[in-house]
């Protein structure tokens, strides 16, 4: 399928997702929001798929929601305001909730929304030269769709600053908060990016998966029984799968397991 403010191309196994709205600075509208929200619905049924790059065009990575679209919905009833910001909620559930991890690979500065994008990535490789910015409250505007994803990445006590103050900071900093993974020369981006891709691929496809979702389901639920059983039934479940047991008996018998042949 073509899409008009996003490219997707897959090749050997991963899926390069990239914003092309340059002359805006990547900031998204309805259309965007649309069109991000299908390619990452879609990726659950692409057993092809092993890992997907969310990249863009241009200098900047993400400029958030485009102010023209914004000013529009300012004009609009409660009701058609609220089903517009479901649409921006569901397209960053997409990104999270995609079976495959998600890599983002960040080339330039992503504010307000654009740290929402980041946030809801599994790992993010960002250019040093790269800033942050939650600027909405300088809009009168709150970050509320993406704070459930950046809260979770840069932790309560940063988020009560960065969302308050609306203040850039570099990338040293979204590293040393939790938000970029890696932080590396504009030169080393994509050998980083691609190094980290094989590495994915060389695992199991399904224990990946199931990684992915068990890091979810567990991330701040309380130390209880119930957590205790769920994940005992996980690894019960998955050491009796197809690749559990290739997994094992391809260690034992000292070859690659069928999933890197």
């Amino acid at each position: 399928m073509q899409y008009e403010h996003v490219d997707v191309a897959v090749s050997a196994q991963v899926a390069t997702v990239t914003l092309n709205r340059p002359d805006v600075r990547n900031a998204f509208n309805e259309a965007m929001i649309a069109e991000l929200t299908a390619v990452f619905e879609s990726m659950g049924e692409r057993q092809d798929v092993r890992a997907v790059v969310l990249a863009a065009n241009g200098k900047a990575f993400c400029a958030g929601a485009d102010l023209n679209w914004m000013k529009k919905m300012a004009g609009f009833s409660d009701d058609e305001n609220r089903a517009d910001a479901m649409r921006l909620a569901n397209m960053l559930s997409a990104i999270y909730r995609c079976p495959q991890p998600v890599i983002a690979r960040v080339s330039g500065d992503a504010y307000a929304g654009g740290m929402g994008l980041i946030a809801a990535c599994d790992i993010v490789v960002a250019v040093d030269t790269a800033r942050f910015c939650l600027s909405e409250a300088r809009l009168g505007l709150i970050p509320a769709t993406i704070a459930p994803y950046v809260t979770r990445a840069l932790g309560e006590q940063a988020s009560r600053r960065y969302f308050t103050t609306a203040e850039q900071f570099d990338c040293a900093t979204a590293s040393r908060l939790g938000l970029v993974s890696e932080m590396v020369g504009a030169d080393q981006l994509d050998a980083t990016v691609q190094q980290l891709v094989e590495t994915l691929i060389a695992n199991s496809p399904h224990a990946v998966r199931e990684c992915k979702r068990l890091v979810q389901d567990v991330a701040g639920r309380p130390l209880d029984a119930a957590l205790i059983e769920d994940t005992a039934a996980r690894i019960a479940r998955v050491r009796a799968s197809e690749e559990g047991r290739e997994g094992v008996a391809s260690f034992l018998e000292k070859r690659a397991p069928a999933w890197r042949t």
